[in-house]
């Protein structure tokens, strides 16, 4: 890094994404970072305006409501962990802000504390999980699978930028112990308007990335995922380092230039439902709770479906056999990780569950069914601030339930179809291709065919000196 060049507006990223650094479970070399901060960067932010506006008088953190059951905050919701057992280690963490930029530009900075390396007990065949982290901004209701849809953008260890589920090099790779900030500009009269950059330790590591135009004018929320690290995520009032440019925190912001998310807790003195669906398995169930979760967000859903989900938005990958014989309640888990494989997270997930206060819905419909095991899920669930509600999810279903249905089933069919008119244009183009190129041999051995028949034919050798001598001694032989 001693003699690289930071990239400027006119280099692109090329140079700063083949330079080498350490991975995210490695330190950091000082003298590195102590070059690379020595370096006089090309830099187009201006100092932030003396603002005399109200300021934000909430605290910001990371909302406890709107992350995966699998973090763990601590310190005010300032430091993030996960859970590494029972499988957990495969399956990413995520958790988003409760207050989201709409106008300004501000600041908020990750640490990462530490580096885990969980393995298996007594598995050497399964595959070591990895260490990820993402950082950006993402709408509020998205998907907290950061970089895995199109409502949010992000910076991940490798340091690529993801927006639009593209990944371009934008950064150096990223260390434990760099303080890393992500810098939001969406004013008008900035330079930068509508970009996302990505800092460390104090100095640029990207240049200004753009906002795709669905996220622009629209408010964007703080958002990380991470996997086998601890996170330490700071919004304020003042940077952890400093910028080469006078840039506001995101906790002194000011307050028009915010939005702050409603809280998802029930009114004081209420208590949070906890609904157990009764209903007839693969009979229509979890097409009811797709809606129903469309129509109440605030809900969180507990099925052996959401696990096999969450694996497949963490980067594994199901064996096809699972196609063959499935069911949302019992679905078919074939990962290749022994932990996964045997749904050890279930176990995990339902103890987690009942010492998180949230809404959820306890998808469930085989066990909902049998009183042994609905008693055991309810004695789960027996703390003071749950409300526990059976569903019944039988009968003539509502013609909104109706509509529903008949929509997917006709957005598959549209797919399928489309699907196979692909196949079949592909196939017409493969076949015109190889005629095309049976034509264009024809042609060129007709060609060679016609060159050498107008070709000359081999004219006979002169006779000349050495012609005449021999036949001067073939006269000499017959006489």
């Amino acid at each position: 890094m001693s003699g690289e060049k930071r990239p400027s507006p006119d280099d692109g990223v090329a140079d700063g994404a083949q330079a080498k650094l350490p991975r995210v479970d490695g330190q950091a070399d000082m003298e590195d970072v102590q070059q690379e901060s020595a370096a006089d960067p090309f830099e187009r932010e201006e100092d932030a305006a003396s603002d005399q506006r109200p300021r934000l008088s909430e605290a910001i953190c990371m909302d406890p409501s709107d992350a995966t059951l699998n973090v763990v905050a601590t310190a005010g919701g300032r430091v993030l962990m996960a859970l590494s057992d029972a499988g957990m280690q495969y399956l990413v963490a995520a958790a988003r802000a409760g207050v989201g930029v709409r106008a300004g530009r501000y600041l908020y900075e990750v640490r990462i504390l530490e580096v885990l390396n969980p393995a298996e007990a007594g598995r050497r065949t399964a595959a070591a999980p990895k260490q990820h982290v993402r950082l950006g901004f993402s709408l509020g209701g998205s998907s907290l699978f950061l970089g895995e849809t199109e409502e949010g953008v992000c910076f991940d260890s490798e340091g690529m930028f993801i927006s639009g589920r593209r990944r371009t090099p934008a950064a150096q790779r990223l260390a434990r112990g760099q303080v890393l900030g992500v810098l939001l500009n969406v004013d008008p009269d900035s330079p930068n308007a509508n970009t996302v950059s990505l800092f460390r330790d104090g100095r640029r590591a990207s240049e200004p990335q753009p906002l795709p135009e669905c996220l622009r004018g629209r408010a964007l929320f703080p958002h990380l995922a991470f996997r086998n690290v601890s996170v330490h995520v700071h919004f304020g009032p003042e940077p952890l380092l400093p910028l080469p440019f006078g840039c506001r925190s995101l906790q002194s912001a000011a307050r028009e230039d915010v939005v702050v998310a409603p809280s998802r807790a029930p009114a004081p003195g209420g208590k949070y439902d906890v609904l157990f669906p009764v209903g007839m398995p693969d009979e229509g169930t979890f097409d009811w709770l797709d809606g129903f979760l469309a129509a109440n967000p605030r809900f969180c859903e507990l099925s052996d479906r959401k696990i096999v989900e969450w694996a497949e938005l963490s980067g594994l990958v199901r064996h096809k056999a699972h196609q063959s014989r499935t069911s949302n309640d019992r679905p078919e888990v074939s990962f290749g990780v022994p932990a996964l494989d045997d749904l050890s997270a279930r176990r995990v997930l339902r103890a987690v569950a009942s010492l998180v206060p949230r809404h959820y819905v306890v998808m469930e419909v085989r066990s909902n069914l049998l009183r042994a095991e609905r008693r055991e899920a309810l004695r789960r669930f027996d703390a003071p601030h749950f409300n526990r509600v059976a569903c019944v999810v039988m009968g003539e279903p509502a013609e909104a339930y109706r509509n529903g249905v008949r929509a997917a089933l006709l957005a598959a069919k549209r797919e399928r179809l489309d699907a196979e008119w692909r196949t079949r244009r592909l196939e017409r183009e493969r076949k015109r291709q190889i005629e095309v190129r049976q034509r264009q041999l024809i042609e060129q051995r007709k060609a060679a065919l016609a060159a050498q028949a107008r070709a000359p034919p081999p004219e006979a050798a002169e006779p000349g000196i050495g012609g005449a001598e021999e036949e001067k001694a073939g006269g000499g032989q017959e006489g």
